[in-house]
């Protein structure tokens, strides 16, 4: 796990972007270990410097996020220079199916997740 930076050479990576540091760091070792490179944020600020920095494949968002929440950081990513990736919600919010449809994102996992799910997800979307 990478806060910034690719820690192996599948596509251009995920990042993942979730404020719960041990959620976090699971869903880094699942990804990793599938061969995706992996970049973190705790937070949408850090999140939004990390995307457009390293240009991920797809981005796994939680939306309960300190300061910049994940809505806020969708909009911002997406008012922001493209290509843009799909995000997938990584949520425990109640509205998270109605908040996907509406922001256009590509899918959502209800944490807690399988694993199984979000190797499937990932693999739907990433190169």
């Amino acid at each position: 796990m990478d806060d910034g930076g690719a820690s192996s050479a599948r596509g251009d990576g995920v990042l993942v972007v979730d404020d719960d540091a041990p959620i976090r760091e699971l869903v880094c070792t699942v990804l990793e270990g599938a061969g995706y490179a992996v970049h973190t944020a705790g937070d949408g600020a850090a999140a939004l410097r990390v995307a457009l920095e390293v240009r991920p494949a797809v981005i796994l968002l939680d939306l309960g996020l300190p300061g910049l929440d994940g809505r806020q950081f969708l909009a911002a990513y997406r008012r922001g220079p493209g290509p843009h990736a799909p995000v997938v919600l990584l949520t425990g919010a109640g509205e998270r199916e109605s908040y996907a449809t509406e922001a256009g994102a590509a899918g959502h996992l209800s944490k807690p997740f399988k694993v199984a799910d979000l190797l499937a997800a990932v693999g739907r979307l990433a190169p």
